[in-house]
Parts: C-alpha cells; structure tokens; sequence
C-alpha cells in the first residue's frame, strides 16, 4: 500500500513538473490609464529615479527601503539600487533609453527574493486633453518562474501594482 502510495505521489509529481516546464518562458505584463496632464508635466517622474518615489507603489509598501542613486540624476545611465523588505526585495534599475516626453525604458535586476532581470517600459501617449500612461514589463524566466505562474495569478498581482502606480501618478499630476 504505502509503495502505490509512493508511486502515486511520484507519478503526480513528474506529470507536474512536466506540465510546469511546458509553459512559456517569457511573460509580459501591462496597465495603463489615462492622466489629466500633458506629457511634459509627466515625463520627468517618470525618468528620474528620485520624482520616481512620489508615485511607485513599490515605495508605499515600505516606507524604510533603502535606496542609493548613481549616475546622472535623470535620463539613460541613471541607477537606483534598492533594499526593501520581504515584499518589495532588493535589485536595481536603470535607464537604458529616454525619449523625451514619450518613453523611457528601464532594466530591473532583481537579486532578492528571487533574481532576475526584466525590461520595463513607460509610454507616454496624447489621448483627449491628458495623456495615456502605459507601464509594461517583460522578461524570461525559469523553471521557478514558470511555477509561479502556475500556482500564482502573476499577471494580476504585478498588474495590481501598475494600476496602483498609475493611480498615485495621476494623483500628484493632477495635484499640480
């Protein structure tokens, strides 16, 4: 009995891991909204790390994270390295590409709680009398990112936190 029950249980799990590393190893996740502001009002929070504290969801969940800024204080080369707690982790970000009003692409390095390296990107759009803030992230992953994916709705936590972000950066612009 207890061999059966052992078989089971090792069938199962080889059945699992085959059925996690048959999903996609890339992701991409995306929000955007729309800001009652024009671009350039926009732009500089989103290319300098530091405005950058005013409306990341990342820094309201914790108040006490450590951040240490390099580089230029805006545009391609500027840095962040960042230590936050168990929900936030530790990494950095950096500018890669900054066009001005319109986008600025950024690389995250995420060393804790798990490493990894994605690409973000904000897009700033005219729509009506604002303008359209869209916040996309992509990368690959491996076999523990694709569990992840399996076990956690990964998409809607990340986009959890864009939307939030999109909404405290169209809270301090309309502010102005």
């Amino acid at each position: 009995m207890f061999k059966r029950i052992l078989l089971g249980t090792a069938a199962f799990l080889a059945i699992f891991a085959i059925y996690v590393n048959s999903r996609p190893g890339t992701f991409r996740y995306e929000r955007s909204g729309v800001i009652n502001a024009k671009a350039d009002k926009i732009f500089p929070y989103l290319n300098n790390f530091k405005l950058g504290g005013q409306w990341s969801p990342y820094e309201k969940i914790d108040l006490g994270m450590k951040k240490t800024y390099s580089g230029p204080d805006s545009g391609v080369g500027a840095k962040m390295e960042f230590d936050g707690n168990k929900d936030v982790g530790s990494g950095r970000l950096e500018i890669l590409k900054s066009t001005h009003n319109s986008q600025v692409e950024l690389e995250l390095e995420m060393l804790k709680p798990f490493q990894g390296k994605n690409h973000i990107v904000y897009t700033l759009t005219p729509e009506g009398h604002g303008t359209r803030f869209t916040w996309t992230m992509s990368g690959e992953g491996g076999f523990l990112s694709k569990l992840m994916s399996v076990l956690i709705d990964c998409d809607k936590m990340v986009g959890d936190q864009f939307s939030k972000g999109i909404e405290n950066l169209k809270t301090v612009m309309e502010a102005k």
